[in-house]
């Protein structure tokens, strides 16, 4: 869908059901209690349609990227969070059922019994440690994988006791239109948990593929080849990135995001440029050729096919080098006529990945590549230090950059920098594209 139409979609889901009560309700508590409401009826909605911005899907993160739709699904849950923390402190009134024959409209009191009023309070807990354990999810002393199960059973508990707490408790929630509005919602997340992880897994057994070499190439660096056993495999365009999974069934959270680094030309296979960081990647050296993987995927909009560019600038810091390979790759294989430059940022010579490949390429292309090492040997003759803005700035400053476009993978310290460098160097924003797998 095209962003505009994903904005007004989105808009129309959140913002709905507070103009349904207001439009099907128009006797009015004080200001301080509708606002109470208001935010109790947003966070709700907003929470619902969380499920659909997590999933993957292509209809929502295809023309946007996936690092935006993840980076706004991570905002709007921490705001939809503080609303429903909010909710309950703003009401003023009687919270329990009290007889008032001529309170028809629920104006003096809110109708709780000891249910409604408990699966809201637990789930007001679970939302707030929901939110934190996903903030701070790198110190807790579990898995991702862990982590993720937890988290995505925590949301759909979260849902059921939030909609109980609607139905019976909620003064519009309860009643029609907007309870409809509700079911809804709700099977519409429900459909996106089926769709995670029961039919995606499903579709993934129809397109299986095997490990066919594994080589450490750099320090604690490997590349890990594999290949679809029937047909050519999933197509993608150079540059995505998919969620592997080596050894496990398709049904298994042990998948991780990585980079595809060789060309959409070359066939039934697809390479990874692998850091030893985590206990997959730690464990590449015991595997052994004919595992079972499968892949989900691809995504990611850092791809330069249908973009009009002068030249084409890539940025990438350690394996984030992946993408740019597939990129150049495929450009060598169409005889790509564009300058390029690559700006490759290592912390020592033995962390460079496809050396060779890269020199051979900048002699049969108009390529420049140039290497930065934080902590180069002393007969290093090439470029020392980081990939700062200074770096960045030299390399790019040139006349008629802003007609350039600009791929950026690596660390975000060093995509921050990059952006920020290339803005200042006249740089419009749409020609730098970028995707990181880490936040705030």
């Amino acid at each position: 869908m095209h962003p505009a139409i994903l904005a007004v979609l989105y808009i129309a889901l959140t913002a709905g059901p507070i103009a349904i009560a207001a439009i099907e309700f128009p006797a009015r508590r004080s200001m301080i209690n509708e606002l109470a409401s208001g935010l109790g009826l947003a966070a709700f909605s907003i929470l619902l349609v969380e499920f659909a911005l997590s999933g993957r899907f292509q209809a929502v993160s295809g023309k946007i990227g996936i690092d935006v739709t993840m980076r706004f699904h991570q905002l709007l849950a921490r705001t939809a969070a503080v609303f429903a923390l909010l909710h309950p402190f703003l009401y003023r009134g009687h919270l329990f059922r009290r007889e008032r024959p001529w309170d028809t409209q629920g104006l003096e009191s809110f109708g709780l019994d000891i249910a409604a009023f408990s699966t809201g309070l637990l789930a007001w807990i679970l939302i707030l440690l929901l939110v934190l354990t996903a903030i701070w999810r790198d110190q807790l002393p579990y898995r991702y994988e862990t982590w993720r199960l937890m988290h995505g059973l925590g949301a759909a508990v979260i849902v059921g006791l939030v909609a109980h707490h609607a139905w019976t408790a909620g003064r519009y929630s309860g009643q029609a239109p907007l309870s409809w509005v509700w079911v809804g919602l709700v099977a519409l997340a429900a459909l996106t948990l089926l769709a995670v992880y029961i039919g995606r897994p499903l579709r993934r057994l129809t397109r299986p593929y095997t490990v066919s070499s594994v080589r450490k190439i750099a320090d604690r660096t490997w590349e890990l080849v594999i290949a679809a056993k029937r047909g050519r495999g999933v197509p993608f365009t150079a540059g995505q990135f998919v969620w592997l999974n080596v050894g496990h069934s398709p049904f298994s959270l042990y998948e991780n995001p990585f980079s595809i680094a060789s060309a959409p030309d070359d066939g039934k296979t697809q390479a990874f440029v692998i850091k030893e960081v985590g206990d997959f990647t730690r464990s590449l050296d015991r595997l052994s050729t004919g595992t079972r993987a499968h892949i989900d995927g691809p995504y990611g909009n850092l791809t330069i096919k249908g973009r009009e560019a002068d030249g084409i600038g890539l940025i990438a810091g350690g394996v984030g080098i992946a993408p740019m390979l597939s990129v150049l790759r495929q450009m060598h294989k169409d005889s790509d006529t564009r300058p390029a430059i690559l700006l490759y940022g290592n912390r020592h010579r033995g962390q460079i990945v496809y050396e060779g490949e890269l020199a051979t390429m900048s002699r049969e292309r108009p390529l420049q590549v140039v290497h930065v090492l934080s902590e180069p040997a002393e007969d290093w003759d090439g470029r020392s230090g980081v990939l700062d803005s200074a770096t960045i700035k030299d390399v790019y400053g040139f006349d008629g950059v802003e007609r350039w476009l600009f791929l950026l993978c690596g660390p975000p310290g060093m995509i921050e920098a990059a952006e920020s460098a290339l803005i200042e160097l006249g740089v419009p924003a749409s020609r730098i594209l970028s995707e990181r797998f880490q936040y705030d």
